[in-house]
């Protein structure tokens, strides 16, 4: 069975190489942020355990592991854990078996008990929040994350997990807070510049990210080098160029993160919808709970008339961010969609109190209102929608008219 530390750098390799074992890249690691989430945990010394004790369904897991017998490896560990419940690290290594059988939901649990015994250990808190990473409920693998990072910010691998989670719900200046410091240490490491380029672009802080996309550039070609030129395009509204640079991209690396995801994105912007729904499925075979990927394809199967497989991936989307606006939007489209009008009248009015500047959802509502034949409210949340939208024109107005404004990219 291979058994990875992820408490510390692999032995005899700096650090920065350590992160690209850990992210399963050959070269500069692909920046395949998400592949972190393959390791699985890692078995902890039986030699932990006192001589005296009980080995054989010890050994019986090892064996079972190494034949690939993991649903075996996994009744052995349980086995002894009725005798042992305390031995917080052998529940760690039935974690990981958990893991490695894509059971995530249990391994969670038995990471979590593993953890209230030894609170201290950061390869149990690691692998508990890649085990979250896996389950798509990145609120939780965040929280641990964070933790392993405030207690080692130079640490790769929480940070770069951290920064990943932070991207997919949308902080992408919380992101660039957690790698600069990491950047100022690995200057080298493309996978530590590929997310903090994506990062500051996000974060619209265009000349730092140009800053590090000429050092990548300087190395020769890369899937990050053309990915970052493609964001960068995008951000500018040139969309072929963006389209080119991302379709480089993709056949470089087809596996990197995001980048089918943003070549959906371009080609979309650009019409072709057919191209761009290819792109957003094939990013969900890397990342399954792609937040964009997941709401292009939900608004895409909407506009198709199967309102029920679009909410089988806005759930998804909406399991990374929980509160997002839009999101909650085209759940209440699709309820509307699928008939469930009262559904939607109570997440429509919640979501116009959270959001009261929220022109379409004021619009959505009256909708319903009228649908309901509460023609006043209706009346009321149409004008509410005009008032809204007529406000935002004009802000945007002022701005471009402003000496010092500047076109919004």
């Amino acid at each position: 069975m291979l058994t990875i530390d992820v408490s510390g750098p692999i032995r005899n390799r700096p650090a920065h190489l350590a992160s690209r074992f850990l992210l399963g890249a050959a070269r500069y690691n692909r920046s395949r942020v998400r592949l972190a989430a393959l390791v699985l945990s890692l078995p902890l010394g039986l030699a932990l355990l006192g001589a005296d004790q009980p080995q054989d369904p010890l050994r019986q897991a090892q064996t079972a592991l190494q034949s690939g017998d993991v649903g075996a490896a996994i009744r052995f560990y349980r086995e002894f854990l009725k005798t042992y419940p305390d031995a917080a690290e052998i529940r760690s290594n039935l974690g990981a078996a958990l893991v490695q059988d894509g059971q995530f939901a249990a391994a969670v649990t038995e990471y979590n008990t593993a953890l209230q015994q030894l609170p201290n250990n950061r390869r149990i808190r690691m692998n508990l929040a890649l085990a979250y990473y896996k389950l798509g409920q990145l609120p939780e693998a965040e929280k641990h994350l964070e933790l392993l990072y405030r207690s080692q910010p130079l640490d790769v691998k929480p940070a770069l997990l951290l920064a990943d989670c932070l991207l997919e719900t949308n902080r992408p200046a919380k992101a660039v807070e957690v790698l600069t410091p990491l950047h100022a240490e690995f200057p080298d490491d493309h996978a530590i510049v590929y997310v903090l380029g994506m990062a500051l672009m996000k974060d619209n802080r265009i000349p730092e990210a140009q800053t590090l996309l000429d050092g990548i550039l300087r190395d020769g070609e890369s899937a990050e080098a053309a990915f970052l030129l493609g964001q960068s395009e995008l951000l500018r509204n040139d969309l072929a160029a963006a389209a080119g640079h991302l379709k480089h991209a993709v056949e470089l690396d087809p596996k990197m993160p995001w980048v089918h995801s943003l070549y959906g994105q371009a080609l979309k912007s650009a019409g072709e919808l057919d191209e761009a729904a290819v792109q957003f499925n094939e990013e969900l075979k890397v990342n399954p709970y792609d937040f964009t990927a997941n709401t292009e394809i939900a608004v895409l199967l909407l506009q198709d008339g199967k309102p029920d497989q679009a909410m089988s991936h806005l759930t998804m989307a909406l399991r990374v961010r929980p509160h997002d606006p839009g999101a909650l939007y085209q759940r209440a489209s699709i309820h509307l969609a699928q008939g469930v009008t009262e559904q939607a009248r109570q997440e429509l009015e919640q979501l116009i109190r959270d959001y009261p500047n929220f022109s379409e959802a004021h619009a959505a509502l009256a909708r319903v209102y009228y649908k309901l034949q509460r023609t006043a409210d209706g009346d009321r949340e149409a004008a509410e929608a005009r008032r809204v939208r007529e406000a935002a024109q004009k802000q945007l107005d002022e701005k471009r008219n402003s000496p010092t404004g500047k076109n919004p990219i």
